[in-house]
């Protein structure tokens, strides 16, 4: 018989727990700006690459439309973007950043990486994590894309 690991032992919900921990973390950062943590991210993301449309706004978060569509159109009711159709393909939808976001960007940056300060980690050990949980990432991707393993 195989021994059960116990839950407190298990690498899956450690990651949880630090997941649930972050997004608790960063929705007490952000609430006075009105944001949420997956809002953040999407802004993020804008402010990296600009303009961008829903499907590769999606792509970069890895979000289905179902899911990012409410969060686009509670971004844009509070506004920070807008979506406007694409003047050459009327199928695409636009995501573009408004003022209210641009003068609110460095502000934002410096309030969330003042907060990390907290974490107390190096610079080499945040990268460290940060490698580590990629890997993790990576190895959970790869065993999904060959599902002959689960059969």
């Amino acid at each position: 018989m195989v021994k059960p690991v116990l839950l407190d032992e298990q690498l899956c919900f450690s990651i949880y727990r630090a997941q649930k921990a972050y997004n608790h973390f960063y929705g007490k950062v952000l609430k006075p700006y009105g944001l949420t943590y997956p809002q953040f991210i999407a802004m993020l993301a804008l402010w990296e690459h600009g303009k961008m449309s829903v499907k590769e706004l999606g792509h970069h978060l890895e979000l289905d439309s179902g899911t990012l569509t409410p969060l686009l159109k509670r971004l844009e009711a509070d506004g920070w973007v807008s979506r406007n159709r694409a003047s050459d393909d009327e199928r695409r939808v636009d995501v573009t950043l408004t003022e209210k976001a641009e003068s609110q960007k460095e502000e934002i940056y410096e309030r969330v990486g003042a907060c990390t300060n907290y974490l107390d980690f190096s610079s080499d050990k945040y990268h460290e994590l940060r490698q580590e949980m990629n890997e993790v990432e990576h190895h959970l991707n790869a065993i999904q894309m060959d599902n002959a393993r689960f059969s």
